[in-house]
């Protein structure tokens, strides 16, 4: 059996004379044109070779599901083709085949099936992606065996669909972030991989050393760091209440007849990481961090560069303590949400409390017990805040900071959220000092979000100036003319031996100064140095700081200095 699959706008489809005499007369209704959109085309011819039937059907069926699963199409049109093979069944073993696969599929699929036996002309639209054309051969070996050829593709063609993405600058700001990473050559974006992103190198420094500043910081704070497995059965989100509330946000994969989901949150692992091993009232609060890569499905219509993603990072935490030490573990979280806030010169637009949702796990008593916690917890800081009413997570209440953007707009960053729910539904204990068994409370919180968004904030925010520990090339020298490098070499390798991991590069380029300087412009280099005869001669540094047209004269030792406070104090 050969199969050709076209993933569809449409397909339009009408007979117009017999091709078999063999066949029966179509009645008018079944001679009229025929259209269905969004559909799976399987564009099928059954070969001599596949005389066992049933397994020749299984196999077929299987196939179909796997591709409609892998466009998520719900309407099947079997399209009799003739042309795919020159080694063609009877057409009564054709007619079976077809027969008992529609049969099989329309338990799970809306089935059209085009005419047998008849010419026919028809016109579809195929969708523009990797997946939109794949064919595929069955055939039954001579020991009994099903053996699938793989399907024949054109690599060419489909790497020129693939190589479509192109940013649209048009209706951008010039400070948008998805322009400056394009500047800054720190992300770009692939159809084959939609709202994921590509992190180049210099994107990934800035990624990594945000995830460092959050390791030391937390590790200063008392928290144990730990990673989860990125895909778990769905048996652990069906305790967690996940699968029920992100059903149609969730991407769901099979592995030995087991459903598993891809992770859209991290808590239930860390669920049960506390679960491991038995816990005392004395090893508590115990504050547990993760830096998790989750996924949601979106509408590709709300995606936005770093913004809104399918793929992102969470900075997630969970404190498990008693509900004496709730207070005290807020007010701890309050604190290092305004640090690293502060470190970026970034402020709150505002905060709100958010309550119960509709649809909820845990009593009404627990929701009331923690909503009343947080909300105390906010006028004893004297924190201005608004009742977002019914927006809090499923399983608790929680307090949300937002931040305002560079075009006016507010992005809910942080998050504080007191879950009484999860420990319950896990069973999570802990012994207490007169040896009974309670149950801990839970905080879930995060600092920077999601931290794509994060970064996409930051970017507008500073329009890519970003302080010299987070920028991804530090310090660029660039020589004057070419009986300079040797005196610019000089300074990169002391500049390099005097600040451990400085980023330092150079631009000995055969090019203009003013062409190396607007280079470094681009990539908002925040040091660049120029060394020219008179620098050389008098062995000092010609510094231009952050795109600023004064040139500052610097002794080597002073600048190496100064530099090495900004990096070291993250400054």
């Amino acid at each position: 059996m050969k199969i050709l699959f076209l993933h569809v706008d449409f397909v339009k489809f009408k007979p117009l004379k017999k091709a078999l005499k063999s066949i029966g007369e179509l009645s008018e209704k079944e001679k009229e044109e025929k259209t269905v959109k969004e559909a799976l085309l399987v564009l099928t011819a059954v070969e001599k070779t596949d005389s066992d039937t049933k397994k020749i059907v299984a196999k077929f069926v299987e196939n179909v599901k796997d591709v409609a699963k892998q466009v998520k199409a719900e309407k099947i049109v079997f399209y009799p083709y003739a042309h795919l093979s020159s080694n063609l069944a009877s057409p009564e073993q054709a007619i079976e085949v077809m027969d008992d696969a529609e049969k099989e599929l329309k338990k799970n699929f809306s089935v059209v099936r085009a005419p047998f036996g008849y010419y026919k002309e028809f016109e579809l639209k195929v969708k523009g992606h990797p997946l939109s054309e794949l064919s595929r051969e069955i055939r039954i070996d001579s020991d009994g065996k099903t053996a699938i050829v793989e399907e024949k593709y054109d690599y060419k063609r489909l790497l020129n669909e693939i190589s479509k993405s192109k940013l649209d600058t048009s209706k951008l700001k010039d400070n948008d972030h998805r322009i400056i990473g394009q500047q800054m050559d720190l992300f770009s974006f692939s159809e084959v991989a939609p709202g994921m992103v590509f992190w180049h190198n210099n994107g990934l420094i800035i990624k990594n050393e945000l995830i460092d500043f959050w390791r030391e910081m937390h590790r200063k704070s008392g928290y144990q760091e730990i990673s989860t497995p990125q895909i778990m059965d769905k048996k652990l989100w069906q305790i967690s209440g996940h699968w029920e509330k992100y059903k149609d946000n969730n991407f769901v994969t099979d592995y030995e007849k087991r459903t598993f989901l891809v992770k859209p949150m991290n808590c239930p692992g860390g669920m049960l990481v506390y679960k491991n091993k038995p816990k005392s009232y004395k090893e508590l609060p115990l504050r547990v961090g993760e830096v998790g890569v989750v996924h949601r499905v979106e509408l590709s219509g709300v995606l936005a560069g770093l913004f809104r993603v399918i793929q992102f990072t969470q900075d997630d935490a969970h404190i498990f303590c008693t509900e004496e030490q709730i207070e005290k573990e807020i007010f701890g979280v309050m604190e290092l949400i305004n640090l690293f806030y502060k470190k970026f010169n970034l402020e709150f637009d505002h905060v709100e409390l958010s309550t119960r949702p509709e649809k909820r796990i845990g009593s009404d008593a627990m929701w009331s017990k923690a909503e009343k916690l947080l909300e105390e917890s906010l006028k004893k800081k004297k924190m201005k805040y608004k009742i977002n009413k019914g927006d809090g997570a499923f399983y608790g209440p929680k307090i949300d900071f937002h931040v305002k953007d560079s075009l006016n707009r507010t992005w809910q960053l942080s998050t504080i959220q007191l879950d009484f729910s999860m420990p319950e539904r896990f069973e999570l204990e802990y012994t207490d000092k007169d040896n009974s068994r309670k149950r801990p409370v839970m905080l879930h919180r995060v600092i920077y979000g999601s931290l794509e968004r994060f970064m996409g904030i930051l970017l507008e925010h500073t329009n890519g100036r970003l302080p010299t520990w987070l920028a991804p090339f530090q310090v660029r020298v660039l020589s004057f003319t070419d009986r300079n490098v040797d005196y610019a070499k000089k300074i990169i390798e002391k500049i390099g031996n005097e600040i451990p991991n400085v980023r330092i590069d150079a631009d000995f380029n055969q090019s203009t100064v003013q062409s190396k300087v607007k280079d470094a412009e681009i990539m908002r280099v925040p040091y660049t140095i120029v060394v020219g005869d008179k620098e050389e001669k008098e062995k000092t540094l010609a510094v231009r700081i952050r795109g600023s047209n004064k040139i500052q004269t610097i002794k080597a030792d002073d600048f190496i200095e100064k530099v090495k406070k900004e990096i070291g104090g993250k400054s």
